[in-house]
């Protein structure tokens, strides 16, 4: 077993146990990690400070941390259930929202100002930007993006 420090594009950190490092490649490959806190998809591996053998003997230390992110193999029903959920809203956006890439701080403006007629969108934006909009009272929602798969 191995413990990554895991950190979301939100910098909100937390622990996970994998069974070892292509665990964790196979499920952030697939989309599979999300930060408990905010949700987020964007997870990656946090900055760690190598374990250091104590003195004390191995029986002496304490067990490892149970709360583990399953294998990919070992997904709860619950946890399908759920990314079965957000592709379904993945596909009712895409569906009757216009994609606007990374304008999407631009595109929220105009609409909220009225420089161009009310529409659904979606899109790309930083956190810093989607501060920005929170700040000027312009309303909108963060989903967890699950990729398109052929499963």
């Amino acid at each position: 077993m191995i413990k990554y420090r895991l950190r979301c594009d939100k910098d909100h950190s937390f622990d996970a146990w994998f069974r070892d490092s292509a665990a964790y490649d196979k499920q952030a490959g697939a989309s599979l990690l999300a930060c408990p806190t905010c949700g987020s998809s964007s997870v990656s591996k946090a900055l760690m400070a190598p374990n250091v053998s104590s003195s004390k003997k191995k029986s002496d230390r304490e067990p490892p941390h149970t709360d583990t992110v399953p294998a990919i193999n070992e997904v709860p029903p619950e946890m399908i259930e759920i990314r079965q959920k957000l592709a379904a809203l993945r596909s009712e956006v895409e569906s009757n929202f216009d994609y606007v890439g990374k304008d999407f701080a631009e595109e929220a403006r105009k609409i909220h100002y009225g420089e161009t007629d009310p529409h659904g969108i979606y899109g790309e934006t930083s956190a810093t930007e989607a501060e920005a909009l929170r700040d000027e009272g312009i309303e909108f929602g963060a989903i967890p993006w699950v990729p398109k798969s052929d499963a």
